[in-house]
């Protein structure tokens, strides 16, 4: 455990960041009714260690089937929203040209079932739509060490997603209908002196900047620092670690000039307990974790998920 109060320090110093943004905005309505931009923090997986090009491809599962309104679970009735099941995939690529610039790319595909009142408030509208969703363009920087433990991302959210499906609210649909800055920062490192425990801190700033049909989706901050065990070896090449992690997600309210932006019935403050486990087997990697909310406080009446499942597959070449 020698020098753990100095290797902690960059950790200590991005949660401190962290409680400032959340402390700047603090007097603002935080939520979603999708609440997916979590799934893109908490996955040391993805953090570059070497030049190179990395192949991926991600499915996120959540079923949001819970009324919830302040802290509390709320009564089904208070909601004419009954339900959001939702499929991410997502196919990606990572490639670092050096071992200090890199570009990231994200193409998702959505799977939505939603069901809710129909306009008369008497009776249920199913809907289930598959759409191509907002892709993701990323540039990475590590140049900060030679080990590329701290980097810094940067980017744009493309409004390539379907934001006009007739029967989807504006937060219900599958695309956001806006161009969004894309800005994040991550560090990992040895915890002990032999590298079998570690750590890692990643916090992500997703904020519109142009939006269409009249609806202004809120700003969300995404943070996760967690630590895993790397000494679990099969055959001298496989290693299989445990993760723990705690996520942050927060979200301001929807706004604009749409009525059916709800901003009264949008925003939310939501923390994640996410246990989760990683397999590398060499220029395979395999990753999955279960997210559970622990604290949320929703505006209004929103539905939730009881849990979320994150999986990934990559390959390194």
């Amino acid at each position: 455990m020698k020098n753990l109060t100095q290797r902690l320090r960059p950790v200590a110093g991005g949660l401190f960041i962290f409680s400032l943004f959340q402390a700047f905005h603090s007097q603002t309505s935080w939520a979603c009714a999708c609440g997916c931009g979590v799934f893109d923090v908490g996955t040391s997986a993805m953090f570059p260690t070497e030049s190179g090009n990395m192949a991926f491809f991600e499915y996120d599962y959540m079923d949001q089937s819970n009324n919830w309104s302040g802290t509390n679970k709320a009564p089904a009735e208070a909601n004419n929203d009954k339900e959001i099941r939702t499929h991410f995939l997502t196919f990606g690529d990572q490639f670092m040209f050096d071992r200090s610039h890199g570009l990231q790319l994200e193409v998702p595909v959505t799977f939505r079932y939603f069901r809710t009142l129909d306009s008369d408030e008497v009776s249920i509208d199913t809907f289930n739509h598959a759409a191509l969703g907002d892709i993701r363009l990323r540039g990475i920087y590590t140049g900060f060490s030679s080990d590329m433990s701290t980097g810094i991302t940067y980017g744009v959210k493309l409004p390539t997603g379907d934001s006009t499906y007739e029967g989807f609210d504006p937060d219900t649909e599958i695309g956001s209908g806006s161009t969004d800055l894309l800005l994040g920062a991550f560090h990992y490192g040895p915890i002990t002196d032999n590298g079998l425990w570690n750590y890692f801190a990643q916090i992500n700033l997703d904020e519109p900047i142009f939006t269409q049909h009249g609806y202004f989706p809120g700003s969300e901050i995404d943070a996760a620092a967690g630590a895993y065990y790397n000494g679990l070896k099969f055959d001298g090449a496989a290693k299989l670690a445990p993760i723990l992690q705690l996520l942050t997600s927060l979200r301001s309210s929807d706004h604009g000039g749409n009525p059916a932006a709800d901003p009264l019935n949008t925003g939310y403050q939501r923390v994640f307990i996410s246990p989760g486990v990683e397999l590398d087997a060499g220029a395979f990697r395999f990753y999955t974790d279960v997210e559970i909310p622990i604290y949320q406080y929703m505006n209004g009446n929103q539905l939730v998920a009881p849990g979320m499942v994150k999986t990934i597959l990559s390959y390194s070449f």
